[in-house]
């Protein structure tokens, strides 16, 4: 049976689509002091391409996001291996916090830690595992 996508769910996923990505890079963004962080943005992404598998099927979430699923999982993991040796490097604890600022053309003074790289390796890996589990529950639906 030929897959026949629904305009009304095509449509409401154009609209949803970008504003759950915009909103879990906000959640990532806002985890240090207030709720939020890589796990529940990472969530949100999920959210996100889970609904463009629904609506759209496998083929368009490969298309979506086209880095195969373990890159993901691996960027996250590296992401976080490192924050937790740029302390270590300085000859403090392994994941001790260090902050340190940058200056941006655009948007000025800007303050980072290393717990914001660690929760950006954990964003990664939950989006990869979401995207992993949907990858796979479509071959299986194909075959």
């Amino acid at each position: 049976m030929k897959h026949r996508p629904s305009l009304i769910a095509q449509t409401g996923l154009r609209i949803v689509f970008h504003t759950l990505v915009v909103l879990s890079v906000y959640l990532l963004a806002a985890g240090h002091n207030a709720p939020g962080g890589g796990f529940i943005g990472g969530l949100v992404v999920g959210a996100a391409l889970t609904l463009v598998w629904a609506v759209d099927g496998p083929q368009r979430l490969r298309a979506t996001l086209p880095l195969p699923t373990f890159t993901v999982i691996g960027l996250g993991l590296l992401a976080a291996a490192a924050a937790g040796t740029i302390a270590w490097a300085q000859g403090r604890p392994f994941f001790e916090a260090v902050a340190f600022g940058l200056d941006l053309p655009l948007f000025g003074k800007v303050k980072l830690t290393s717990v914001f790289l660690f929760d950006a390796g954990v964003y990664l890996v939950v989006m990869g595992m979401v995207l992993g589990i949907l990858v796979n529950l479509g071959e299986e639906v194909e075959a």
